[in-house]
């Protein structure tokens, strides 16, 4: 499971898994009903996903999203 920080992390996390699938962005652009420059507009431009168009482009990558409480910091620190 892969923690996600900020908008550029999660761009790097689904553009990676779109070419570890072997699809271009035509292909998951034409999965999603959007063109293929809308879909690398929101590659680039991360901060830019609203939360239904992340959960759609998640699913289409077989990938899912969930929530949890943040673990605290300097959990596994003996200070």
């Amino acid at each position: 499971m892969s923690r996600l920080y900020s908008p550029q992390q999660a761009a790097q996390l689904l553009v990676g898994r779109r070419k570890a699938l072997g699809l271009s962005q035509a292909e998951v652009a034409a999965r999603l009903g959007i063109s293929q420059n809308r879909l690398s507009e929101l590659e680039s431009r991360p901060e830019r996903l609203t939360l239904d168009r992340l959960l759609a482009l998640a699913g289409v990558l077989g990938l899912e999203l969930a929530i949890g409480d943040k673990p605290p910091p300097g959990g596994d620190s003996e200070w």
